[in-house]
């Protein structure tokens, strides 16, 4: 065979999906084996874990007062789900004196969160070579089976739920969405993306995602809000919690003086929430193209859809898209959080292949962009050249990403709108159920009877 023919041929393989699932399998062994010998061969660190131990011992005890309930690191700051997951983790290791054990079950948790996400990647069509780079974190390693940071439970809750979207189950996705913003609040950077495809997904039903929600947050936090609800609210929830400049890993090249003004904390708000509505109105709202008014009129005034429009706009909600809209909202937010700790990659840093195959690149510059961040992350402590490297790491990244997916904006622009047909459509026409499978793939789509007003429509049109 000619070389270039071979050549041709394997880059092609590598640059497409065939065989992901084969090669998914492959890795996730591999992934075994090396997290066997981590566990087994290095050297545990303490950090977190024996707070952790000591503040659901109290809560075991009896305390529901957030306030009273406190460990070696200071007081409780995490939302309930992290009190029960931990409260179990307490009994299996021998009240958290059994640290081998410990690791041993973060070591199945990054693996059933490494199989998840090769699940995301295969649903999303993700290119091969974008595969081996999820298991060659050293820093995530660390993370789960050297640190045993509770970020990873929340991480694997949230995947669950992008599956769950992914695979078109919208009620579903938002009640484990809930369930992950239980264990830690970092799981609020997806919101907006979550948000704007359920309100895509559902319309004025997407309301009811939201209110099963926040039903979730109420019923697991009951038994410390029933008698202190201000305790709770503002402890698991601390939006002003303030984070020490020398564990910084992302602003260490800014100066501390400036890094502790209120100025630069506001600054850093605003962006956020200008490069959120941004992306909003460019590439997340393309499957709707709805436009602000649309969503004025969908959020003040709710009116079902007729289904042949929520169908249309399903049918554009692949899984491409929804795994593109949501890893690239959690990385916004992550690029213009004050301050990013060590545990705070595993946010992250699953996300990171996917969204730079994403951009369109070489695939030769993807990995350069992939290995700086991942050298950056495993700087310690941080420096400015390394905090530097993060923050435009993830900055060009995200730009990127806005022009790799322009070609899907245009394609969609070119389309007919979605929505100004509403008008031409009889709202009459039942809507479509709520419930989470698929409508693209539901029978019941294809044999719904006419109604008078099509048959009008269409004996009009043959006049």
């Amino acid at each position: 065979m000619d070389p270039r023919t071979l050549g041709s041929r394997v880059w092609g393989l590598v640059t497409g999906n065939k065989h992901a699932g084969k090669v998914a399998c492959c890795l996730w062994v591999a992934d075994l084996l090396l997290s066997a010998i981590i566990v087994m061969k290095v050297s545990y660190t303490e950090i977190d874990w024996k707070a952790y131990m000591e503040q659901v011992e109290l809560y075991l005890e009896g305390e529901r007062n957030y306030a009273r309930i406190r460990g070696g690191t200071g007081p409780l700051v995490y939302p309930a789900g992290h009190v029960y997951i931990f409260s179990v983790l307490y009994k299996l290791t021998g009240n958290g004196k059994n640290i081998l054990l410990a690791q041993i079950i973060f070591a199945a948790l990054y693996l059933a969160t490494l199989a998840v996400v090769f699940k995301l990647y295969i649903k999303a069509k993700a290119p091969l070579y974008a595969f081996p780079l999820v298991i060659l974190s050293k820093r995530l390693h660390s993370i789960y089976m050297l640190r045993l940071f509770n970020d990873t439970f929340a991480i694997f809750v949230a995947y669950l739920s992008v599956f769950a979207w992914q695979s078109h189950y919208w009620l579903l996705g938002s009640i484990i969405y809930s369930f992950a913003l239980s264990i830690k609040m970092n799981v609020l950077l997806f919101l907006p993306a979550a948000g704007i495809i359920l309100l895509q997904a559902l319309g004025p039903r997407a309301f009811r995602a939201a209110l099963l929600m926040l039903q979730v947050q109420i019923i697991l936090a009951y038994p410390f809000t029933s008698r202190f609800f201000i305790s709770y609210v503002t402890r698991a929830f601390d939006f002003n919690r303030v984070f020490l400049y020398k564990w910084t890993v992302n602003w260490r090249f800014v100066d501390e003086a400036v890094f502790l003004t209120p100025e630069f904390s506001q600054t850093l708000l605003i962006i956020h929430g200008c490069m959120l509505l941004f992306f909003i109105f460019t590439r997340w709202i393309k499957p709707s193209d709805m436009n602000i008014i649309n969503i004025i009129q969908t959020i003040a005034f709710p009116t079902p859809r007729p289904p042949a429009i929520q169908n249309a706009i399903l049918a554009k909600m692949t899984p491409e898209y929804i795994l593109k809209t949501l890893f690239t909202c959690n990385l916004i937010g992550v690029l213009c959080a004050r301050s990013l700790h060590y545990q705070f990659y595993s946010w992250f840093a699953w996300s990171l292949p996917y969204l730079l195959s994403v951009t369109g690149w070489n695939p030769l510059l993807q990995v350069v962009v992939w290995v700086a961040e991942e050298w950056a992350w495993n700087i310690f402590p941080s420096t400015k050249l390394s905090s530097f490297v993060v923050v435009a790491a993830n900055a060009i990244i995200i730009i990127g990403i806005w022009f790799g997916t322009k070609k899907d904006a245009e394609d969609t622009k070119s389309a007919s709108r979605i929505l100004p047909e509403m008008s031409s459509i009889s709202v009459t026409e039942s809507p479509p159920p709520v419930v989470l499978a698929s409508p693209r793939s539901s029978p019941a789509a294809a044999t719904r009877p006419v109604t008078k007003s099509q048959r009008r429509r269409k004996t009009a049109g043959k006049q």
